[in-house]
């Protein structure tokens, strides 16, 4: 990151920023796109398994994510006011807590996967293949929160193409892996919708480790000396990021938990539905990873500009990145309408379950362009480090107008499953207005500030 002076090298640099973390994104989401995908083409049990366990786990692991992605902003403002001396620290403890974060996932886990799954009105194969895929999922989950707590500080120094460069080199090896454990090539079993949960897992440990090696041999990281000198764990590191990174899970959780909600009472319809179902909101999910990225770049350059007290610059990556998500994702919109039939038949080959899948694409396309306001003016939200009121949107958007919305709409209209799809939007849609409006407040304040320093 760098000073900008004009709008036209703001530009420049927040794309600088910008389209790594999209490429990351987006191959990352590749991984669970190529996990339903391929495990679709296994069957419709196991790709209903994969989403249950997916929509199971996805909720989890964003929410606990958003406590390690805290590290973002903090590390930002450090960088911004030229604090390098507190950076490391920051670092070795956001591993520390990463690490205990993912053994308390890990036990929680084992106590209540049985329980859930045994609770839910579903198939006996189903059941099975969701438990299961779950398992081999806990299996990668330290080395999955070590590298997001790695990604988080290199992305923080505005090196955004590092990560990129991980994604991309591991997303081929998760692939091969996937080929090899659900489908039983090259001397492995095949383990169907399970085997996608045992690739993925290789592939968290694969990515931490690239990670790691990087940063120790790179100059540009490893004169932070994150590996050495390590010093035991300090609670006022550890509530600084918990203060901020709790809301930010929290947020997250009910952003993403809406959506595993939904396809938990879709189980009560046909396998059918809910592979249709799982199969749209996995490619819409894909396309999300657009405005979610642009509000991953406006967390970092936000924070910059915040850090180093250049309020009216702040002010200005905002609006660009405002402007930029609205923009794809209306050409994304455009993509889903025109390419529906196309999409709907990358997930399965039986005619009943495309023809679902492409009436809930119709849903997506509406959806997903509520999120390309909320998510990119959420990233805004945490370079403020204004965390606590997009906490409250979020319960209140999601879970009490969202979901009772869209539960009304399935069990009190012809619009049945479809209508869980009406109250995301809903509930989307409500949330992108209060933040945009928590957002220019935040301007307003801080447009104040910039003219009392100017005085």
């Amino acid at each position: 990151m760098y000073e900008t002076g004009t709008f036209k090298d703001k530009t420049k640099l927040f794309l600088v920023i910008l389209i790594p973390i999209l490429i990351t994104q987006v191959s990352m989401y590749l991984m669970n796109f190529f996990d339903t995908v391929m495990s679709g083409r296994v069957g419709a049990v196991d790709l209903a398994g994969v989403a249950i366990g997916s929509s199971l786990w996805v909720p989890i692991f964003t929410g606990i994510n958003g406590v390690i992605i805290a590290l973002t902003p903090i590390i930002a403002h450090l960088s911004g006011a030229k604090e390098t001396a507190g950076i490391t620290r920051k670092v070795q403890q956001g591993i520390l807590l990463s690490i205990a974060l993912a053994i308390f996932v890990i036990i929680v886990g084992a106590l209540l996967i049985n329980p859930i799954l045994n609770k839910m009105d579903l198939e006996d194969g189903v059941r099975h293949i969701a438990r299961f895929y779950l398992v081999s999922l806990g299996a990668g989950v330290v080395p999955l929160f070590i590298f997001n707590t790695l990604r988080a500080f290199m992305d923080a120094l505005g090196k955004t193409r590092t990560s990129m460069f991980i994604i991309l080199c591991t997303l081929p090896i998760n692939v091969l892996f996937n080929y090899m454990f659900i489908f039983g090539k090259f001397g492995v079993p095949a383990f169907g919708g399970i085997g996608s949960g045992i690739a993925t897992a290789i592939t968290y440990w694969i990515s931490c480790i690239f990670a790691v090696v990087i940063i120790i041999k790179t100059p540009h990281f490893n004169l932070y000396t994150v590996f050495k000198d390590w010093s035991k764990p300090k609670i006022r590191d550890w509530t600084e990021q918990l203060k901020i990174g709790v809301p930010i899970g929290l947020s997250i959780f009910f952003e993403t938990s809406i959506f595993s909600a939904v396809t938990l009472f879709m189980s009560v319809y046909s396998t059918y539905t809910i592979a249709a179902h799982q199969a749209a909101i996995n490619f819409a999910s894909l396309l999300y990873m657009v405005p979610l990225s642009v509000g991953m770049a406006l967390t970092i350059a936000i924070g910059y500009e915040l850090g180093a007290k250049r309020y009216y610059d702040a002010r200005i990556y905002g609006r660009l990145g405002l402007g930029s998500g609205v923009f794809i994702a209306i050409i994304a919109g455009v993509i889903l309408f025109i390419f529906d039939d196309q999409v709907a038949r990358l997930y399965n080959t039986n005619p009943e379950v495309i023809e679902l899948t492409k009436q809930f694409i119709y849903y997506a396309i509406f959806f997903q362009l509520a999120d390309a306001f909320g998510a990119p003016i959420q990233g805004a939200l945490r370079g403020y480090k204004d965390v606590n009121v997009t906490f409250f949107i979020s319960l209140v958007s999601y879970w009490v107008i969202g979901l009772p919305a869209g539960w009304l709409l399935a069990n009190f209209t012809a619009m049945e499953p479809f209508g869980y799809w009406a109250g995301l939007i809903i509930g989307l849609s409500a949330g992108a207005l209060a933040l945009l409006s928590r957002l220019l407040f935040l301007q307003r304040k801080y447009a104040q500030k910039n003219i009392k320093l100017a005085d």
